[in-house]
């Protein structure tokens, strides 16, 4: 497999997220969002890791940014949690990139950190590959529940993990 990092996001990662704003890339996140959004979605990754809020990172495969994935604090069932979410773009798919990613989130960031010790994923449920990836990082299927997301419904599987097992 590539070499994988993370990188903290920074300024110039805007444009990973007009890349991963096509029909294909959000099918599973009822559909793309607008300029608008995107900008308030970069400026939100910005002050939430500028505070210590949140994890926000690209992905970078052997040199170039691949991805995106993160961490931020939730409520879940009355607790304290922290929810990830994550994209890899086209060409890096298929390679384990976002898996490789999530171990890395977990490994190197949640299991030193003195935060909550659950983490959540909230994939679509028909969307195969982010569900075999919570699958692959020890989650473990809870359900599923259906929010609005981006205007509409949208049906999603609660995966869950617990960070002090390895």
């Amino acid at each position: 497999m590539e070499s994988l990092a993370l990188r903290l996001w920074q300024d110039d990662d805007l444009s990973l997220l007009h890349r991963a704003n096509t029909p294909e890339m959000t099918a599973h996140l009822n559909g793309p969002e607008t300029e608008e959004q995107i900008a308030e979605r970069h400026a939100r990754y910005l002050r939430l890791v500028s505070a210590g809020d949140a994890k926000m990172f690209a992905i970078v495969a052997d040199g170039r940014s691949v991805g995106s994935i993160g961490s931020w604090k939730v409520r879940w069932r009355d607790r304290d949690a922290l929810e990830t979410g994550w994209f890899v773009l086209p060409e890096a798919q298929g390679r384990g990139v976002a898996a490789q990613a999530l171990g890395l989130l977990i490994d190197e960031e949640l299991l030193h950190a003195d935060g909550p010790d659950t983490m959540v994923a909230f994939p679509e449920v028909d969307n195969g590959a982010s569900n075999a990836v919570c699958r692959r990082a020890g989650f473990r299927l809870e359900g599923s529940f259906t929010e609005a997301f981006r205007g509409r419904p949208l049906v999603m599987n609660e995966w869950v993990r617990d960070l002090r097992v390895r």
